[in-house]
């Protein structure tokens, strides 16, 4: 007999003014606690959608996220507890915006591609230049159709990166490193990015033939949905030394934001995971609550061929995505202001992945151990004095990008120890989903999106308008909301926040 929502909420219950405690129960089999973060606003969302299903009864698309949590809880090997972020939202196996780690030493240990999610290393680049709000201005309209005109947007984009098969192969597995032999990428373009921009692992050998075929018409471009880019400026400073380490001195100062992933071949190899992965959980006796979290043991072949080789391969591919599309970011400036990208002071700040797992260390119960932490729909928020974090932010803590929604403000974080202590140094990635894509489109009319923004000042470039409602600011939770929650939790810093004057979209 399926419980009632109020028999739901007797398993949750609030510890601090902005952290829930799950308790063991709440789902069969959980091996650990889950605990999710959200304020006032946003719990209200969190409690309706679970009130929504019990009055449906399961009966719909994905189950609720706080359910999600739980179930992600009763994996093997999992430590200290399943998080759920402020932005945390419904999605396949894992929400998105839930974070979950594995003690690696246990022979149970899994991972799960629900746990890293489709777009593999979707993530955000932030680059800064020396110009202001009011050199742009004058020219918003022609920098808007320029960097249009220079990045492929849209579901079918084709790259203009030209590229063959061999080629194509070494890019998966060189990551940055072949944008910089190929003269896409500046030498400090990688130390200002996540792993460097390469993981060392990836075979591409080990990719299907079908993903190497979706992605390779496809490197440096845009895609669609949520994915944008962005020209932005400074509209507050909260930590003022913080940005000064990130370039970033003044009001008005124009960044440029890029906010992509691995295409149809992230999708892809997600795809051929999970088949291979069901076999595997069979074959092992894993059991799980939900057949989306289908997993496969980290010291398996099935754990070792994804977790090691092919999702490093599509990691490195975005990561050379975004490379190549700050390229054409420079391009475009450079035509418009007819000055070079390196007189424009167009350095990246920093790059971060949103979904993704990695091998770390952390402290769990005072001893360092090395786990395997899936972050979907999250951002890494090393602590400073982190070894892994460039020299530069050493002293501030890693820089974490946080995209807004179309015509919404965005932010940069910076990573703190209480981070590293709780959440295994993570934070939020973005605003979270608030309606489905589906409602999105019953409910919001394009034109009027188009409209509000043209309003705003915003000047935008969209590959397919009637997509825009999908991404319309009230089909996602309040970005604000989301990162006042993770600075009044302490897992992350506020430092920067900016918005946006041009916006283009697939």
């Amino acid at each position: 007999m399926p419980r009632t929502y109020d028999e739901e909420c007797s398993y949750i219950e609030r510890i601090t003014d902005v952290v829930y405690r799950i308790k063991k129960g709440f789902v069969p089999n959980m091996n650990v606690e889950g605990r999710f973060y959200v304020n006032t606003a946003l719990e209200k969302l969190m409690f309706e959608e679970l009130r929504n299903a019990c009055r449906l009864d399961g009966i719909g698309g994905f189950l609720p996220a706080v359910r999600q949590i739980g179930n992600v809880a009763a994996l093997p090997a999992i430590v200290n507890a399943s998080i759920g972020l402020p932005d945390i939202h419904s999605g396949y196996g894992f929400a998105i915006g839930n974070i979950a780690a594995f003690d690696v030493s246990d022979p149970d240990a899994v991972v799960s591609p629900g746990g890293v999610g489709f777009d593999i290393n979707c993530g955000v680049r932030l680059i800064r230049t020396n110009l202001s709000e009011k050199d742009v201005q004058p020219v918003k309209e022609q920098l808007a159709q320029s960097l249009f005109d220079h990045i492929p947007v849209g579901v079918g984009s084709k790259g203009i990166i030209p590229i063959g098969a061999q080629q194509f192969e070494e890019c998966l597995e060189m990551g940055m490193d072949w944008t910089l032999r190929e003269g896409y990428s500046w030498a400090e373009d990688k130390e200002h990015c996540e792993e460097y921009g390469r993981m060392l692992q990836a075979d591409a050998a080990k990719v299907s033939p079908r993903a190497k075929k979706r992605g390779l018409p496809q490197l440096g471009t845009l895609g669609a949905g949520n994915h944008y880019g962005e020209v932005q400026v400074i509209d507050e400073i909260y930590d003022e030394y913080a940005a000064s380490r990130m370039g970033i001195d003044r009001l008005g100062q124009v960044c440029i934001m890029i906010h992509c992933g691995s295409r149809g071949l992230g999708h892809q190899v997600a795809t051929d995971s999970l088949v291979v992965m069901e076999k595997a959980m069979k074959r092992d006796n894993i059991i799980v609550n939900d057949r989306q979290l289908a997993c496969a043991r980290i010291n398996s072949m099935e754990g070792k061929v994804y977790f090691r080789i092919s999702m490093a391969a599509a990691a490195n591919f975005a990561w050379v995505n975004r490379s190549c599309m700050t390229f054409c970011a420079r391009q475009a400036f450079a035509k418009v202001f007819n000055t070079s990208p390196d007189d424009l002071d167009m350095h990246v700040i920093y790059d971060v992945s949103h979904n993704i797992a990695k091998i770390e260390e952390h402290l769990i119960n005072g001893r360092p151990k090395q786990l395997c932490v899936h972050r979907k729909g999250s951002t890494r928020a090393f602590p400073p004095h982190h070894p892994l974090i460039p020299v530069d932010y050493q002293l501030t803590g890693q820089p974490v990008l946080i995209g807004g929604t179309m015509g919404t403000c965005s932010y940069v974080l910076t990573g703190t120890e209480q981070g590293m202590n709780e959440t295994f140094a993570t934070t939020c990635h973005g605003a979270g989903r608030a309606l489905s894509r589906a409602k999105s489109r019953r409910n919001i009319d394009f034109q009027e999106v188009l409209n509000k923004m043209q309003a705003m000042g915003i000047s935008i470039r969209v590959a397919s308008p009637k997509l825009v409602m999908e991404e319309a600011p009230e089909s996602y939770k309040n970005v604000t909301d989301v990162v006042n929650t993770c600075h009044e939790a302490g897992i992350s810093k506020k430092s920067v926040k900016l918005r946006p004057i041009a916006v283009i979209k697939g």
